[in-house]
């Protein structure tokens, strides 16, 4: 009885914590940290990252990664202050960089902060499957992802004490821990995580269209993906990310809302690939 009111009292400390809002879904989402606090921790760590490893300046490559950066950040910005939430980019300092590194992939930190690896140029093909991988990574900073998957492990951390706490018996304390251990990853966090790939990619979407970049080629990056992969994925419910085809059929099917949301700011064609 004493876990289950732990338990509810928790779950009610949440609802009074859960008041930040993404302006893209319009939903509530988890914000224990504010970007006021998290911001300057990411901007420190992003500076001490390019510091240690071989950051690539004054290529066509380098300077490509930067145009389209501040494309999708433009396109984002117009997009948002035509939904009525002008100021929401005050704090965020956008920056892309490109590092020298045969690993296949790209990321965001909080606050607006880019990298994308070498590896994944050839992969992206062109300029158009850029400006996809850029999007999505986008996508994550806006919708704030990271303040709210280290929102989430506050959440499953917070929870694991209380069990520990609740439970006397050491055996029991023993399953629980292990139970609980699995059960919160598989059942909570990753869905947690595949659920803001997704979102990361629908939004993405959004902010490469409005850029000027053709949405159907997102898909068309996803199938070099997934070739390049070769077939080497865990199952997708023990993945943090949505599978290949998930996605796909996913970024197949939200194209054509994509190029609708783009037409409401004048564009009705789209930037030649521009390959490299």
């Amino acid at each position: 009885m004493k876990f289950k009111n732990t338990i509810v009292a928790c779950g009610t400390l949440l609802l009074f914590l859960s008041c930040a809002t993404n302006p893209f879904t319009g939903n509530k989402t988890l914000a224990f940290v504010s970007n006021d606090q998290l911001f300057p921790s990411a901007f420190a760590q992003y500076d001490q990252f390019l510091s240690e490893n071989k950051v690539v300046t004054g290529t066509s490559d380098s300077e490509m990664i930067k145009r389209v950066g501040q494309r999708i950040a433009v396109a984002a910005e117009r997009w948002l202050n035509a939904n009525g939430h002008q100021g929401y980019l005050d704090d965020y300092k956008w920056e892309y960089n490109l590092v020298d590194d045969k690993t296949v992939n790209a990321w965001c930190m909080p606050g607006g902060k880019i990298v994308f690896y070498t590896g994944i140029l050839p992969i992206a093909q062109n300029e158009t499957g850029i400006a996809a991988i850029m999007g999505h990574e986008v996508a994550h900073a806006l919708a704030n992802h990271g303040q709210q998957r280290m929102s989430a492990a506050y959440i499953q951390q917070g929870l694991a004490v209380a069990g520990n706490i609740a439970i006397k018996d050491e055996q029991t304390r023993g399953i629980f821990n292990q139970s609980y251990g699995i059960g919160s990853n598989v059942l909570g966090m990753l869905p947690f995580s595949r659920s803001h790939e997704s979102q990361a990619d629908e939004i993405g979407l959004t902010l490469m269209a409005v850029a000027g970049y053709n949405p159907d080629e997102a898909a068309e990056l996803w199938k070099r993906m997934k070739a390049n992969s070769g077939g080497e994925a865990p199952p997708e419910f023990l993945s943090t990310h949505p599978s290949n085809d998930t996605r796909i059929e996913n970024l197949q099917g939200w194209a054509p809302k994509a190029k609708a949301e783009a037409k409401k700011f004048g564009i009705t064609s789209f930037r030649p690939l521009g390959e490299f």
